[in-house]
């Protein structure tokens, strides 16, 4: 076989398989059958496991329940106000009782013993940061231009932060599965293969263009080689794809929008600083769904405009 027709041919299954991924994220409160998974994917019910297997080295089952452990672990982390019954209930679980005991079996401790330890460790690392630290204080303010309320910091590479309504875009993207924490190099290289996809089909002349990295998983959860973050361009609705070019929305709702001018090495303390320092102090809570950062300006001088934006609801 041509080996550039055997390269195409393997993305289109990357393809088919993100396909699974995106439906399974998008309802992961519901049941789902090994047929309706298959069916996303256009493979028979009766080789998708064994495909989806080889691909993902976790059968589809195996990769639901995790998905669901570790997504409820982060609400538990992020959300006092919901029980351990509710956040079940959202990840698709219809028994507390096989809940706690897949989530004991994942983690080693019971949902009570994992959040009570997430609060611990919050309060310490504030205390921690609090003594040793100037604090980088929050001030809440109306403005009167875009009539909305906005925050203040002092934290230096923080710009302005709000709290607004986006609407759902569609957007083109890649998806990459493993480590990406600090590896300028690999978004580069997802982002330009994006853009030599867009630009033959003139998808890079709207003036409405944003480019995105949606990140799927918690980073402080989800081990490094099961993560999953996608790089996106924004795309008319009825645009086609292929290859491993695959087609997402990205939902509508009240989001958490923070400008921040960042080098490659800060965005990992302007990440921990809105959830460590602003959220707490915010009267929000993360809602359910992936965080992403927005890129709408041009890096300059080494230094780029980045909007990260949190789905929220009130606390």
């Amino acid at each position: 076989m041509n080996p550039i027709e055997n390269k195409h041919l393997v993305a289109e299954y990357k393809s088919r398989i993100n396909r699974v991924f995106d439906y399974i994220e998008a309802n992961l409160d519901k049941s789902f059958s090994l047929e309706e998974l298959a069916s996303q994917a256009n493979f028979s019910k009766y080789h998708f496991n064994r495909i989806f297997f080889a691909m993902v080295r976790e059968t589809p089952f195996q990769f639901i329940n995790r998905v669901r452990i570790e997504r409820s672990a982060t609400l538990l982390k992020y959300n006092p106000n919901h029980t351990i019954s509710e956040i079940a209930m959202m990840c698709g679980f219809s028994d507390v009782s096989i809940f706690s005991r897949n989530f004991k079996t994942y983690f080693k401790v019971s949902p009570s013993a994992w959040r009570k330890s997430s609060t611990e460790n919050s309060n310490i690392s504030q205390t921690h940061r609090n003594f040793h630290q100037r604090p980088e204080e929050v001030s809440m303010y109306f403005c009167d231009e875009s009539k909305t309320i906005k925050w203040r910091s002092t934290m230096e590479l923080n710009q302005s932060i709000e709290v607004k309504n986006l609407p759902e875009v569609t957007v083109a993207y890649i998806r990459h599965t493993g480590a990406y924490k600090g590896n300028e190099k690999l978004f580069e290289q997802l982002f330009n293969k994006l853009c030599a996809w867009a630009g033959p089909r003139g998808l890079m002349e709207s003036k409405e263009l944003t480019f995105f990295a949606v990140y799927h998983d918690d980073l402080k959860v989800t081990e490094e080689q099961n993560l999953r973050t996608s790089a996106c361009m924004t795309i008319p609705p009825d645009t086609k794809v292929d290859g491993e070019i695959g087609k997402m929305k990205i939902s509508a709702g009240k989001y958490a929008v923070a400008r921040f001018i960042l080098t490659a090495k800060d965005y990992e303390k302007a990440w921990n600083w809105l959830f460590g320092t602003w959220l707490p102090a915010s009267g929000y809570q993360p809602d359910d769904g992936p965080c992403f950062e927005m890129y709408t300006e041009e890096q300059k001088d080494g230094k780029s405009p980045v909007d990260i934006c949190i789905p929220v609801k009130p606390l």
